[in-house]
């Protein structure tokens, strides 16, 4: 039988003129044909209330948390100066999702923003900006580079469940400003940029299974088979 993966989606209160202005829940398309791609049968997991998180994790059998905005800096820290570029209820209704995918003890796999959000709710904090380092020592943010293209090197601990995928050694792509400062509890480091930044972490516990990358898989699952690997991975064996 095939494995129901949820995966989280996002918003837009304005989709512009050729969608009438109208507000969307969205998801890109990568990780549903990833997903698909590998045998998953994907389930789109809109903002919602919190309230309603058991439900949906009943349905699945494995939660993937994607990209997006930034996490609200109000949530790890109490002198943000960005909030304008999050959005605290998705931030609050996919933290539900966490709590109640742990309670069943079901897998989950963060990506970007959504490892980042895991980071914040086992109790870690974020860096707000990486930009801000001067000099930067590796361009985090690669736009305009194209999404699928590999633009710097990570080194992964022999023990990560990735390594048998990428090796020692990977290079992947980079689409983010924050990335996770202090571990959240129960989580153990797995892979970093050459800069020290944190781009993989893992359970350090068997209570649950957690597996985050700050790398975008779903970016250039169809160009770069290893990033194909990972969603063959989440989806058949994590």
């Amino acid at each position: 039988m095939k494995k129901i993966i949820g995966i989280s989606a996002n918003e837009i209160l304005d989709a512009g003129e050729i969608l009438h202005h109208l507000p969307i829940s969205y998801l890109p398309a990568g990780y549903v044909r990833a997903v698909q791609e590998v045998g998953g049968t994907p389930l789109v997991l809109p903002i919602g209330k919190p309230k309603d998180a058991r439900t949906y994790i009943n349905l699945i059998d494995k939660l993937i948390l994607t990209g997006g905005q930034n996490v609200s800096p109000s949530l790890y820290t109490s002198h943000s100066s960005n909030e304008e570029l999050s959005l605290l209820e998705r931030d609050v209704f996919e933290m539900a999702l966490i709590e109640e995918a742990i309670k069943q003890k079901k897998p989950i796999f963060g990506v970007c923003r959504g490892m980042q959000l895991l980071n914040v709710f086992l109790g870690g904090t974020l860096h707000e900006d990486l930009s801000s380092r001067q000099p930067e020592p590796i361009k985090h943010m690669q736009a305009p580079v194209d999404r699928w293209v590999a633009t710097h090197d990570i080194f992964f601990d022999k023990e990560s469940m990735l390594t048998p995928i990428y090796g020692d050694k990977a290079t992947v792509n980079s689409f983010h400003f924050q990335s996770v400062d202090k571990l959240g509890n129960e989580l153990k480091v797995t892979a970093k940029s050459e800069d020290n930044v944190i781009e993989s972490f893992e359970s350090s516990t068997n209570k649950h299974r957690i597996l985050g990358v700050q790398w975008h898989p779903d970016f250039s699952y169809d160009v770069l088979s290893q990033e194909k690997e990972v969603f063959d991975f989440v989806v058949n064996s994590f």
